[in-house]
């Protein structure tokens, strides 16, 4: 489902938390989808079943996906409400970005910045 790249700075989970992020945002992984259990994830990627289970905790705690006990972990129908709450945004500062007179290019390079900051702590 996902890989993991050991010489990359990010931390291992999240590796995992962003790579199923962004396979529910590019609507990969449906609403309903049922996810590995941290268990077997863990073993596939060769990871610890604690980092494994944040990653998963965090894509809880942000509601892409959700827990059913024994019904296991899908990803939730409130992920599909975070990509349309993103899109508002983007909409939102594409608007701004004209009004203030940036090029498209210059809206971009800032949106990089700032997903850089947030993703990274200020990696490209």
């Amino acid at each position: 489902m996902i890989s993991i790249d050991p010489d990359s700075p990010i931390p291992p989970f999240e590796q995992v938390r962003a790579g199923f992020a962004l396979r529910i945002a590019n609507r990969e992984l449906a609403v309903g989808a049922r996810l590995p259990t941290v268990r077997a994830l863990a073993a596939d990627l060769g990871l610890a079943v604690n980092t494994v289970a944040r990653a998963y905790r965090e894509l809880e705690e942000a509601g892409l996906i959700e827990t059913r006990g024994r019904a296991g972990t899908v990803v939730s129908a409130a992920g599909e409400r975070s990509r349309e709450r993103a899109l508002r945004a983007a909409r939102s500062y594409a608007l701004t970005a004209r009004e203030v007179g940036l090029s498209v290019e210059e809206a971009g390079e800032i949106v990089r910045a700032a997903l850089a900051d947030e993703y990274h702590g200020g990696t490209p």
